[in-house]
């Protein structure tokens, strides 16, 4: 009788060790925790309030709770399938799962647009983020300095990553995670003590917003979009768990989990007192950008605008490193490029200049990415990770898992069409007040 084939994809014990002598797979558990926070948390924190709102308290609460928990189980099977094939097979890159999941040829198709575009788009708006804030910290803190234009601060804050990016690797850029990691958790700080300091304005009212039926509805598809994508740090977070050595006896998934669980713990410290306590303060006179609403003292505000700078500056990086492995392999592979420090001059600095020139050209770029960025965040944070574990691990129908994913794949595509539809209303309503260059 003829012998069964081995498996497949399985492959020696030395592929574990050859991994742990790799150096980008020396991180620790809480390194996961330092990139997760900075991958996840943004400027979008402060404009939470404003999402409330439009939804009111019992809806934008629910909106927070839910997102937190659905994202939360869609992270722990994202981490979960890192090692999903016995014998020491990893998949180090979104995209790696997704041919897994859906074949060769058809999962590049489906994961790696998203995946772009959610790391692409983030990096301009950091860019963007990045100089406007460097304009208001000067611009408080030197009220009779010549004012210089948006553009140029951009330039500036863009030409520091001309440098940065030639790091090598994830665990190269972990002191700028965790600084980013201390800004985000103390600028939501100053913005929730500050509200809460503040107290509530004459009349507050939590009604609301009178505007037309069709402002209205679009105006929550806005919020929901805006108040869901903000958990949402999956399109890197299987590149951030390769940085962690696994073996047989001890896989990577459990330190990486302890590290996305603390990182949750900070994000809900973060989001929920910004998020209710802004909200409570000004109701539905809340300004975008609830830092704006207080003004005093402005040695705080100030502050809180650099550490905004300080907090791009990792989460720029954060979501670089995986495009910058993507492009430097399509390189090597497809060109014979040499690997080395020449091809990342070479690479690198023509992904910087590029998100460096959108973020100049198109300061708006924030809205386009609402409109974009719906095919982007939900797919990755939502329904991907939901479709590709019905794929592989193929919960018994009608079981607690199947109800869950099924429920995530439902929830994400809505939120994918309610943040593009608003994002586009956006769009067409901004339009006229558009200007490049600025």
């Amino acid at each position: 009788m003829a012998s069964s084939p081995p498996p497949k994809e399985v492959e020696s014990s030395e592929k574990w060790i050859e991994a742990d002598l790799d150096p980008s797979r020396r991180a620790k558990w809480w390194y996961s925790t330092f990139h997760t926070v900075t991958a996840m948390i943004g400027a979008g924190v402060l404009s939470l309030p404003y999402a409330m709102a439009y939804l009111g308290w019992g809806p934008g609460t629910m909106a927070l709770v839910l997102s937190w928990f659905m994202t939360l189980n869609t992270m722990w099977q994202m981490i979960q399938l890192h090692e999903c094939v016995p014998g020491g097979t990893r998949f180090d890159r979104y995209i790696d799962l997704g041919r897994h999941a859906f074949g060769p040829k058809l999962g590049p198709w489906i994961v790696l647009p998203q995946q772009l575009i959610v790391q692409v788009g983030c990096d301009v708006v950091y860019m963007v983020t990045g100089g406007k804030c460097l304009k208001k910290f000067l611009d408080m803190a030197c009220t009779s300095c010549t004012p210089i234009k948006q553009s140029y601060w951009i330039l500036i804050f863009g030409s520091l990553h001309f440098f940065l990016s030639q790091l090598p690797n994830f665990n190269s850029v972990t002191g700028f995670s965790l600084a980013a990691a201390v800004m985000s958790l103390s600028y939501s700080t100053i913005a929730w003590a500050g509200c809460l300091r503040h107290g509530q304005i004459d009349n507050v009212s939590y009604a609301y917003k009178s505007t037309s039926p069709a402002d209205s509805m679009f105006r929550v598809f806005n919020a929901l979009g805006q108040i869901s994508v903000s958990f949402a740090g999956h399109a890197v977070v299987l590149e951030i768990q390769a940085t962690i050595p696994s073996s047989p006896e001890k896989p990577s998934k459990d330190p990486m989990w302890k590290g996305v669980v603390c990182s949750y713990l900070i994000n809900a410290i973060c989001y929920f007192p910004v998020a209710m306590i802004g909200y409570w303060a000004f109701g539905q006179d809340v300004d975008d950008n609830v830092l704006m609403a207080l003004q005093r003292p402005g040695w705080l505000i100030a502050a809180a605008n650099l550490m905004v700078v300080v907090h791009v500056i990792g989460s720029y990086q954060v979501y670089a490193m995986p495009v910058f492995d993507m492009v430097e392999r399509m390189m090597v592979k497809k060109l014979n490029f040499p690997p080395g420090l020449a091809l990342r001059l070479v690479a690198r600095s023509a992904y910087v200049a590029f998100t460096l020139f959108v973020g100049v050209t198109f300061p708006f770029f924030g809205d386009l990415l609402g409109f974009f960025g719906g095919f982007g965040f939900a797919p990755t944070s939502y329904f991907l990770p939901s479709i590709m574990w019905l794929l592989i691990k193929k919960p018994k129908r009608l079981s607690i898992k199947w109800f869950t994913n099924w429920a995530s794949i439902i929830v994400g595509l809505f939120i994918m069409l309610a943040s593009t539809i608003g994002g586009l209303r956006n769009i067409v309503t901004d339009a006229s007040t558009y200007s490049f260059y600025t």
